[in-house]
């Protein structure tokens, strides 16, 4: 009996082990960055609701990997994404729920090469093309209601929308997309970029 128990829970571990997560790469701005946009998120979410998330620019979306892939090829992509540079070219709106409301940031080549490795280390085959944004405010919004989130972000904060900021870090998180309200994400591991 207590060998069965220990096989058990052999096959328990081993079986937490090889679960997959959905797993996302973020580019982090600086601290002073992410206070001045919390403090935009913050303004819309009071009006329009919302879940509260950490400020981040998605390099690489849901992809569902093992605890320990996952680990490994943020690893290696840390090794070959080198820091770089984001400037917001406006406020926008999307059609779905984790895009829309964010600043879409001019798709600069480095941005997007960083995208790129990020991909390849993760064997990521995105659907379109990349487009570099940092979300403002998540939900089912209609047209007129982002509109005026929209506009509502431009008056709490005029000058974002030729805010430029440096990307020095990349955040390993564990972002379930069925969790609507964000509070299972977590992040799992960040690194420095170098320069």
């Amino acid at each position: 009996m207590e060998a069965d128990t220990t096989i058990m829970q052999q096959v328990q571990i081993s079986e937490a082990v090889l679960e997959k997560h959905v797993y996302s790469v973020w580019a982090l701005p600086r601290e002073d960055v992410r206070v001045r946009v919390k403090k935009l998120m913050e303004g819309l979410r009071s009006e329009f609701g919302g879940p509260q998330f950490e400020p981040h620019v998605t390099v690489i979306g849901a992809i569902r990997l093992t605890e320990a892939e996952a680990r490994d090829r943020f690893k290696k992509a840390c090794e070959t994404v080198k820091a770089y540079s984001a400037t917001v070219e406006k406020i926008d709106t999307g059609t779905f729920y984790y895009q829309c409301v964010y600043l879409l940031l001019h798709p600069t080549t480095e941005v997007v090469e960083a995208s790129a490795l990020c991909c390849s280390h993760f064997g990521y085959n995105r659907s379109g093309s990349y487009m570099p944004h940092l979300s403002l405010l998540y939900g089912d919004l209609t047209d007129e209601e982002k509109k005026k989130a929209q506009e509502k972000a431009y008056i709490l904060d005029e000058g974002i929308s030729s805010l430029s900021f440096p990307i020095s870090h990349l955040a390993l998180c564990k972002t379930d997309t069925d969790d609507k309200s964000c509070k299972s994400w977590e992040t799992v591991e960040e690194c420095s970029l170098q320069p």
